[in-house]
C-alpha cells in the first residue's frame, strides 16, 4: 500500500504530509525553547545587578560559532537547490559541508564547556579568593593560572574591568583551601541557564547532523528510486536545521552580549 501525499500536496493543507508534520513538530519546539527563554528573563530581571555575571563567555568564539551555524544553513539550502536542479553530485558536496560545519560547531562548544569545567573559584582560609584555570592538582597543593580578589563581586563584571586584571600561576596549599568549585551549572544561576539552553541546543545540532548524515549516506539511495520524495526529505531536514540556527541567533546575544 502506498503512503499518500509523500510528494503531492494535500488538498486541505496545500502541503505534503512530511511538511505538515515538521511544522507541527517545530511548533512544539518553539514552546519548549520559549519556556526556557522566559525562565531566563524572569531570573535575569529578578537578579541583583552587581551579582549577575558579565563577560564570563568568550564573545569572539561565540561569534565564530554563529558564523559557522549560519554558513551551515546556507549549505543546507544549496544542497536542496542542487536536488531541485537534478545535480546530485553538488547535493553531496553541500550536504557534506553542512555535516562538517555542524561538527565544527559542536567541537567549539565542547571547548567552551571544557573551559568552564576547568575554571575554579577557590575560597581560602585567610578570606581571599583565588580564581583561575586549573593547571595541576595534587593531594598537597593546587596550581591555577589566575588571580586573587578580596571581594567576590570583583568576579562578576569582567567586561567593566577589561584587561586591568592580570593572571599568573598561583600555588595554593591544600591546607589553605576552604572551598573549591568549578564554573559548572551548579556554580551560579547564570551558568545553570547557560548549560541548559546551550546543552539542549547542542543536542538538537547533533540530532540534526545525524539525520543529514543519513540522507547524505545510506538514505541517498532513495534518489535513484524516487527523486521527488528524497528531495522532500532533504527539505524537511533543512527546515529543522534552519530552526536550530534561528534558536542560536537568539541564544548568542542573550547569553554572550547582554
Amino acid at each position: 500500500m502506498d503512503i499518500p501525499y509523500t510528494v503531492e500536496a494535500r488538498p486541505d493543507t496545500g502541503l505534503y504530509n512530511a511538511k505538515v508534520g515538521i511544522w507541527l513538530f517545530l511548533a512544539s519546539e518553539v514552546m519548549l525553547f520559549g519556556a526556557l527563554f522566559s525562565a531566563y528573563i524572569l531570573l535575569r530581571v529578578g537578579a541583583t545587578g552587581d551579582l549577575w555575571p558579565h563577560g564570563w563567555l568568550n564573545i569572539p568564539i561565540g561569534t565564530f560559532n554563529t558564523l559557522v551555524l549560519i554558513t551551515s544553513s546556507i549549505t543546507t539550502v544549496m544542497a536542496w537547490a542542487s536536488l531541485k536542479m537534478n545535480q546530485f553530485g553538488r547535493f553531496k558536496f553541500f550536504h557534506a559541508c553542512t555535516i562538517l560545519l555542524s561538527l565544527a560547531f559542536v567541537c567549539v562548544k565542547s571547548y567552551e564547556y571544557h573551559d568552564k569545567f576547568t575554571h575554579y573559584e577557590i575560597h581560602l582560609t585567610d578570606g581571599r579568593i583565588a580564581d583561575g584555570h586549573l593547571v595541576k592538582s595534587t593531594p598537597e597543593q593546587v596550581i591555577i593560572h589566575g588571580r586573587f580578589v578580596e571581594d567576590r563581586k570583583e568576579l562578576f563584571d569582567l567586561r567593566a574591568q577589561g584587561a586591568s586584571h592580570t593572571h599568573e600561576e598561583i600555588t595554593l596549599p591544600r591546607a589553605q583551601i576552604k572551598t573549591m568549585e568549578n564554573y559548572g551549572p551548579w556554580h551560579h544561576t547564570y551558568l545553570a541557564v547557560y548549560f541548559t539552553l546551550t546543552g539542549l541546543h547542542a543536542l538538537h545540532v547533533i540530532g540534526g547532523a545525524l539525520v543529514i548524515g543519513f540522507l547524505w549516506g545510506p538514505g541517498s539511495k532513495l534518489w535513484r528510486q524516487d527523486p521527488d520524495r528524497f528531495t522532500n526529505r532533504v527539505e524537511i531536514s533543512g527546515l529543522f536545521w534552519h530552526f536550530v540556527d534561528l534558536v542560536w541567533i537568539f541564544l548568542f546575544p542573550v547569553l554572550y552580549l547582554l
